[in-house]
């Protein structure tokens, strides 16, 4: 169990790292971004080992990384201005 926990924290300090990398001018700051990275992998991790009870590491690594993605995606913000339409 601390060896799945420690492998989602390293999967979403990865995830987290390949966002900033890719992405550092529509994200807050970096501290935030591996804050959010983390905690997602590891509520991922906890949800899915909770849901399968003991399931494979590969499942709920996999559920891991899909929480961790989902909550870093959660702070992007938006690339450009954005437009209203004229009859809006």
């Amino acid at each position: 169990m601390i060896l799945e926990a420690l492998g989602s924290a390293v999967l979403g300090i990865v995830l987290a790292w390949a966002a900033v990398h890719r992405l550092s001018h529509r994200l807050p700051a970096t501290r935030l971004v591996f804050a959010t990275g983390i905690a997602g992998a590891l509520f991922g991790d906890f949800v899915t080992h909770s849901a399968l009870d003991s399931g494979s590491l590969l499942v709920s690594l996999l559920g891991a990384a899909v929480v961790s993605a989902a909550s870093v995606s959660l702070l992007l913000r938006p690339a450009g201005r954005l437009r209203r339409s004229a009859t809006a």
